[in-house]
């Protein structure tokens, strides 16, 4: 039983291959905006860069992290389902303290689109993580399947977080002219 549970993740290889190689270049890329951000904006508090910018990097790096853990050679699924358990309850508590960020940064006052996006999806994912790494050992298929829609729920949520933070400065610094 537990060898025919461990020959499943062999069927998800590429899958988690395409997801750790999207997560790790996402995250080169969030780098790279934050560089070129810094050389255009005003300076202000790290707050909102520690409420907003820097969980998009944790969600990528969720995704990369979930894929290595998949794809490595195990040879009992508790191990793996251990190590994506901690994994979980780390985002979970992680989200924790975003949440606290968010409500003392002074910078930015967030919407209910920004609440959803940057704290109850993670949320939601970090959770059904850590229910699923429980699952894993009894119910592969059905762990799999949900570690599998976390683990692009959180790559989703960091494009989408990206995008935003990336859209908000640049209509910040460059605001639409007026008149026209």
């Amino acid at each position: 039983m537990q060898e025919a549970a461990v020959s499943l993740l062999s069927t998800w290889e590429n899958f988690y291959v395409i997801i750790g190689s999207s997560a790790a270049a996402l995250t080169g890329l969030m780098f790279v905006v934050i560089t070129l951000i810094a050389r255009v904006r005003e300076q202000r508090s790290m707050g909102s860069i520690a409420a907003f910018g820097t969980p998009t990097v944790v969600h990528f790096c969720a995704a990369l992290l979930i894929a290595a853990i998949l794809t490595a050679p195990w040879q009992v699924l508790w191990n793996a389902s251990i190590l994506l358990g901690l994994s979980g309850l780390g985002g979970v508590i992680y989200i924790i303290i975003v949440i606290r960020r968010a409500r003392h940064q002074t910078d930015y006052k967030p919407v209910l689109e920004d609440l959803l996006w940057h704290m109850v999806f993670p949320l939601i994912s970090y959770i059904a993580l850590t229910v699923a790494a429980i699952v894993l050992p009894g119910n592969p298929v059905l762990a799999l399947f949900a570690i599998g829609t976390v683990t692009i729920f959180l790559l989703f949520i960091g494009i989408h977080n990206s995008w935003d933070t990336v859209t908000y400065i640049i209509i910040q610094r460059f605001p639409p002219e007026s008149g026209s």
